[in-house]
């Protein structure tokens, strides 16, 4: 099947599945406000033009800001330089840089990842990918050594072209010249951003492996997180707390309805934030933090050998079990003594709680909590954690919590506590159900199918890495 047939084929989908979305907006009136979009395999939807330069999350819109990189104004310039021993010389203005984009703020990132519509928009979205597989799956798309970007010309911009047109990202009308026009740049922005990538509209070595894990893998994936999904929207109700362990988000979600979303930071690979389903019952304002025995065996111990001072630098102090103080020097760092010890980090700006800390029952020991480590949070590689999940602007999230759940509480009433410094314990009225979750694939309203990278090999696919794990994001 030609290019343009695979094209069409996946927009005829996306008009078929329209007809089906209306059904699903009938049926379940607990989502009736969820804005049901022409829907596709991957992006089906043609979207409608947008000038150069106004490609930019809106308010209002759900488009993560953070995940958007500015418009390079330098793609009419005359440039020029090798690529794998390619001249690339920067294209001119006649070169359609100035014809439009596709509007990235079509995507819809403003309903929950997770619901009853999310299972039905994978249910339509998997033949279409069913029929990429049958007809040999999509080509891949050779790195040229260097990052490809808008203004440039190259031979590998054919087979980008030809690649995100099969995969509805990119309008087979824009054609497949060597060109990196602005037709080009939204679509890699759009692929991006599916996949838990900057938008930064740069193919590198990143973007360009995501590009080609092969369509039988993405097909598999969504078939997997399918029964995921089925398992999880049943539980999903009324006001929850969900965190995406493989995306590293999270959202407060009441009703159908995202009321705040979050980057977070998450467990590495062999130290993994558990799956569960709990629901957080307390906030601890300016917390102390009990170091765990596994860091203390991993990290803590390891550090004291190479420099003794750690423990009065970071404010972390030694007791017995019995509650009596212990000096560093009483323990033989050499050996796992410090482990038969309480460790215990006092409120501050260096304690690893941040100045919150949000409970829930679990065995595993982990929470969600605020992290004096900010700049984590911009990372493209956000699995950084020895299993408990760090939130950004955390104060948001708890005055929804509290402000919804216990009486008095205010984001006023939360900074307050904050800037005090003076340790209080905070305990919901209702108990809002969390669940630590683990989903590699879904669909939304708009057509768009993302997938993020399998980071604890969960999927058993042998993917890759893509989407955001241990990405440098060029």
């Amino acid at each position: 099947m030609s290019l343009r047939a695979k094209s069409r084929l996946l927009l005829s989908c996306s008009s078929a599945l329209v007809m089906g979305a209306a059904v699903v907006s009938a049926s379940f009136d607990a989502f009736a406000q969820v804005q049901v979009k022409p829907l596709g395999p991957m992006v089906l939807n043609p979207a409608p033009q947008t000038p150069v330069g106004e490609i930019n999350a809106q308010p209002g819109s759900g488009l993560d800001q953070s995940q958007l990189a500015p418009l390079d104004p330098q793609f009419g310039e005359q440039t020029s330089e090798i690529l794998d021993g390619q001249i690339v010389t920067g294209a001119e203005w006649e070169d359609g840089f100035d014809s439009g984009v596709r509007s990235l703020t079509e995507l819809d990132m403003a309903s929950p990842i997770i619901s009853e519509n999310t299972r039905f928009f994978m249910e339509q979205a998997i033949p279409g990918y069913q029929q990429i597989v049958a007809q040999g799956g999509w080509n891949q798309v050779t790195y040229p050594g260097r990052p490809l970007r808008v203004g440039q010309n190259h031979d590998s911009v054919v087979e980008l072209r030809q690649r995100l047109i099969t995969s509805g990202d990119l309008l087979p009308e824009a054609g497949l010249s060597k060109t990196f026009d602005s037709f080009v740049d939204a679509a890699v922005r759009r692929f991006q951003l599916r996949h838990g990538l900057s938008a930064d509209g740069v193919v590198g070595k990143d973007t360009v492996d995501a590009l080609n894990v092969p369509a039988v893998t993405r097909l598999r994936q969504l078939e997997m997180n399918l029964d995921r999904v089925k398992e999880l929207a049943g539980k999903m109700k009324g006001k929850y707390i969900m965190v995406n362990i493989p995306a590293a988000r999270i959202e407060a979600v009441e009703n159908g309805v995202i009321r705040s979303r979050h980057t977070a930071v998450v467990g590495m690979k062999d130290r993994q934030t558990p799956i569960l389903a709990s629901a957080v019952h307390e906030v601890n304002f300016n917390p102390y933090w009990t170091v765990p025995v596994s860091i203390i065996r991993k990290d803590l111990i390891p550090r004291m050998q190479k420099d003794p001072s750690y423990l009065a630098k970071n404010n972390i102090r030694i007791f017995d079990w019995s509650g009596n103080k212990l000096e560093w020097d009483d323990i033989d760092w050499n050996t796992q003594q410090a482990t038969q010890y309480r460790f215990t980090q006092d409120p501050g700006e260096k304690n690893s709680m941040g100045s919150i800390r949000i409970n829930f029952h679990n065995k595993h020991q982990v929470y969600l909590h605020d992290t004096p480590e900010q700049s984590l949070f911009g990372s493209g590689n956000r699995f950084h954690s020895s299993g408990c999940v760090r939130v950004q602007n955390v104060r948001e999230l708890v005055t929804w919590m509290l402000g919804s759940t216990t009486d008095g509480w205010d984001r006023a009433l939360v900074d307050e506590s904050i800037r005090s410094g003076e340790r209080l314990d905070a305990k919901l009225k209702t108990r809002i159900p969390l669940f630590l979750s683990y989903v590699t694939a879904w669909a939304s309203s708009d057509g768009a199918v993302h997938f993020r990278g399998d980071i604890y090999d969960m999927d058993g696919l042998n993917q890759p890495a893509s989407g955001n794990v241990n990405l440098t994001m060029r």
